[in-house]
Parts: structure tokens; sequence; C-alpha cells
């Protein structure tokens, strides 16, 4: 039983080779981002964006090959950012939080 626990932690779920809370985050982030600057052209160009959804994918393809490159060396980069977001939701001073 303890081996089972122990592998699930330090093993955490993962998306091509990131740690799914990182690869979702990622994903969210960036689809706020590419809505918003869709949104803003749509306004100034009025129909004619000159947005394209290919760029949305680039980037998302890029950034999650830098987070494989970053959790390859630190595997609970993923536990570790969710932990420091947890302390500011609350209002912790950063001493403490770090």
């Amino acid at each position: 039983m303890k081996q089972k626990v122990l592998k699930a932690l330090a093993n955490p779920a993962r998306i091509f080779y990131v740690p799914y809370s990182l690869a979702v985050i990622n994903f969210a982030f960036q689809f706020i981002i590419f809505i918003i600057i869709f949104v803003i052209s749509l306004i100034i160009f009025r129909a004619d964006s000159q947005v394209d959804p290919l760029f949305f994918l680039i980037s998302v393809c890029v950034v999650h090959m830098f987070l494989a490159v970053f959790s390859k060396k630190e595997p609970q980069l993923g536990q570790i950012i969710s932990a420091k977001l947890r302390l500011f939701k609350k209002k912790i001073p950063r001493r403490l939080a770090a």
C-alpha cells in the first residue's frame, strides 16, 4: 500500500510529458489571451480580422515544449506552482510563501 502512494506522488499525471495541471493552465491562459486579442482585433478592424488561429496553436505547442523541458528537470513543478497559487489566494505574506 505504501509503494502505491509513493509511486502516485513521485509520478504525477502527465499530458505529453507535462504535468496535467500545468498543461491545463497553459491551454486556458493562452486561450483567454487569444480570445482577448481576437475580440480587440474585431473591434478595431470590424469584420476584417487579421488574427490567425494557427498562431494560437503554434504558441500553445511551443510553450508546452518549454514546460516539458522544465518539468523533466523538476518533476513536481505542477504541484509547486499550484501550492504557490493556493498561498497567494489566501493572501499569505511573501516571506512565508517562499
